[in-house]
């Protein structure tokens, strides 16, 4: 099997993770990867059911979102993706879902606010919230640019839409994509029982360094 056949089993693979960690409905969301040459990616075909996807399916873009190999249309967020890896070097995946409870987040339009150890761990603070955009063009990855820029969190709820993440590969966008959803359910219940008391900013900080440099095995992604 060639680079290129892992890499498409591999983020075959991981959209169907989205389905298996209850992120997605139907035909929604979508993940994706930037190639080695840094100057395309693979993302899901557009409207396919998860079930029904397979790795030859999965579509190579170019950085601005154009077609170069694949028999389907890409995803309808494929300019999204596009926009994100042009201008955030370091980023390598990208997620979309419209997860419940982060989604019902971006609903009432409100950051989840870092009130529990597990996100300042992972985010490092609040998920931010990012503006509202229609679909179609770029201006949900202009939206999702500027609200991460020199923010830790890797996820962003997009108003009134839904959950992008970022991370250094697709599988690391997925993650974030999960914990993002089970912080924001428990945060959501937090909210119904009574006012959040949110961490100190010094122990956020604290917290995240250390999950970010030595929770975990040596020389493994956390």
């Amino acid at each position: 099997m060639s680079i290129d056949n892992q890499l498409r089993e591999k983020i075959c693979n991981l959209n169907i993770d989205l389905q298996r960690y209850g992120l997605v409905a139907w035909t929604s969301g979508n993940v994706s990867e930037r190639m080695a040459d840094g100057k395309s990616f693979l993302i899901k075909p557009s409207g396919v059911m998860y079930e029904d996807l397979t790795p030859a399916q999965m579509i190579l873009c170019d950085l601005d979102g154009n077609v170069l190999e694949g028999d389907l249309a890409p995803s309808s967020d494929t300019q999204t993706h596009a926009y994100i890896y042009r201008h955030m070097n370091h980023v390598n995946g990208v997620v979309h879902t419209h997860s419940n409870y982060a989604t019902a987040w971006a609903a009432i339009q409100k950051p989840i606010p870092c009130g529990i150890t597990a996100m300042a761990d992972e985010f490092g603070g609040d998920i931010p919230l990012g503006p509202f955009a229609l679909i179609g063009n770029e201006d949900i990855g202009k939206g999702i640019v500027e609200t991460l820029r020199g923010h830790r969190s890797a996820a962003v709820l997009m108003k009134n839409h839904g959950v992008f993440t970022i991370g250094k590969d697709a599988k690391a966008a997925v993650k974030a994509a999960v914990m993002c959803e089970d912080v924001a359910k428990t945060m959501w219940i937090a909210h119904t029982l009574g006012t959040i008391e949110k961490i100190a900013e010094k122990d956020i900080d604290a917290l995240y360094s250390r999950y970010q440099n030595i929770y975990g095995q040596k020389g493994e992604g956390k």
